[in-house]
């Protein structure tokens, strides 16, 4: 059982920078695709980025060039860097944790934090 604590979410002028926490308890994190998904209101929620147990990033294209994500095995986290912020990522961030070990799949996610960016 994994359990996803995000944190860093908040109010933001269109252009600023937020920087998204999610913490892992459980084991075996460094083996896990980690990921950030969002969900707007009226809307499904989508992926933003993914970063494998390699290192290997992947970006919604709403998002290249402007989010970073990254992972410190050691810490058992995972961040979401934001730049040049726009209204439009205004959303419930969500973090996400999935695996296939011996033929089970293992998905879990976490709470949530709101993003809002606004003048």
């Amino acid at each position: 059982q994994v359990q996803l604590v995000e944190s860093g979410g908040g109010f933001m002028q269109p252009g600023g920078s937020l920087r998204l926490s999610c913490a892992a308890s459980g084991r075996d994190f460094s083996n896990y695709v980690m990921g950030w998904y969002r969900q707007a209101p009226g809307k499904q929620r989508e992926l933003v980025a993914t970063i494998t147990s390699g290192d290997n990033t992947n970006y919604a294209d709403s998002v290249k060039g402007r989010f970073t994500i990254s992972r410190d095995n050691a810490k058992n986290t995972v961040y979401l860097q934001m730049n040049s912020l726009k209204p439009e990522d205004t959303a419930v961030y969500y973090c996400n944790a999935r695996r296939r070990a011996l033929g089970t799949f293992f998905n879990y996610w976490g709470q949530g934090t709101q993003v809002t960016v606004s003048s």
